[in-house]
């Protein structure tokens, strides 16, 4: 059972080519030697197994999941700022089989702005990286923002925005999703690690990407919409579901997430998802009062915080 499971994988990862070839190929056997494994008449070893799995990127814990048993992979953790620029990187291998799939749609549950928006070369996203690493670094990190620097950051993250820009996104808020950065650009200028000119501008920044967004609502493209919901405490939970393949991201601490294929639980998320959008106000076709007051609360938010700096 386990080899067949193993074949259709391979099968759906390489298309329209041989099996056989490809299995000879990889395993270093003839073509015989591997028609013997397609046809089921000769086993993997444990070695064949896993070096298939390494080749195809396959999890060979999908297999062995059942309804109360699921394997989940984790990010590594980040302390310095090599780890947060392998994040992005270990991020995009892990969404690859998502980016050639048109029909995959994204759902977000968005305790805080989700950090596809803050993953750029601009101050706002610096600043997100410079609250990051000082939270995250197990060394005092305490140098002025000013003086903040993360080389080919935007590189690497660019990618990894471009492929969020390009699925079909739903996204989950609430009055307190900018609440977090709002504290933490308040926290930084009272202790001068971030100048109160330098803060004046990631607020306009802020404020000028909650325009962006609400602007992207205000289109009702089917592409991306957005939900409000302040019954609902959210958490950051992320769901990437295609035909071919689900992956659930559930955050265990403020960078770093647990993740896992298992059919069942993906499941379970998006019903989850989707009983909660049953139960919120769409800020995507919904009318114009509803949207303005929502997103003008967040930029008088962002005015209160700019006026008592």
């Amino acid at each position: 059972m386990y080899q067949e499971q193993l074949l259709k994988e391979i099968r759906r990862k390489i298309g329209e080519k041989s099996l056989n070839d490809e299995l000879a190929n990889v395993l270093n056997i003839s073509y015989d030697a591997a028609h013997r494994r397609t046809t089921m008449k000769s086993k993997f070893s444990l070695e064949e197994s896993v070096q298939l799995a390494k080749f195809y990127n396959i999890s060979l814990d999908q297999f062995i999941q059942d309804e109360t048993n699921v394997i989940a992979k984790k990010t590594k953790p980040i302390r310095t700022a090599t780890d947060l620029l392998n994040y992005f990187e270990q991020a995009l291998l892990l969404l690859n089989d998502f980016k050639i799939n048109p029909d995959t749609k994204v759902y977000y549950s968005a305790k805080d702005i989700p950090f596809f928006y803050t993953i750029s070369d601009s101050i706002l996203s610096k600043f997100k990286l410079f609250v990051w690493m000082n939270l995250l670094n197990e060394k005092n990190f305490m140098t002025p923002f000013e003086n903040f620097k993360l080389e080919k950051y935007a590189g690497k993250s660019g990618d990894l925005k471009f492929l969020y820009e390009n699925l079909n996104v739903t996204e989950i808020w609430n009055s307190t999703t900018i609440s977090s950065i709002l504290n933490q650009i308040t926290f930084y200028t009272e202790i001068k690690l971030v100048t109160k000119e330098t803060a004046i501008l990631i607020l306009e920044e802020l404020k000028g990407l909650i325009c962006k967004i609400e602007q992207k609502a205000e289109n009702g493209s089917l592409k991306f919409q957005i939900y409000a919901h302040d019954l609902l405490i959210l958490n950051n939970s992320i769901l990437f579901e295609s035909k071919e393949k689900s992956s659930l991201f559930i955050p265990f601490n403020m960078f770093g997430y647990m993740m896992t294929d298992d059919k069942n639980t993906c499941d379970d998320a998006l019903n989850f998802f989707q009983h909660q959008i049953k139960n919120s106000t769409s800020l995507s076709f919904t009318g114009q009062r509803d949207r303005k007051k929502f997103f003008n609360k967040m930029r008088e938010n962002i005015e209160m915080v700019a006026k008592f700096l």
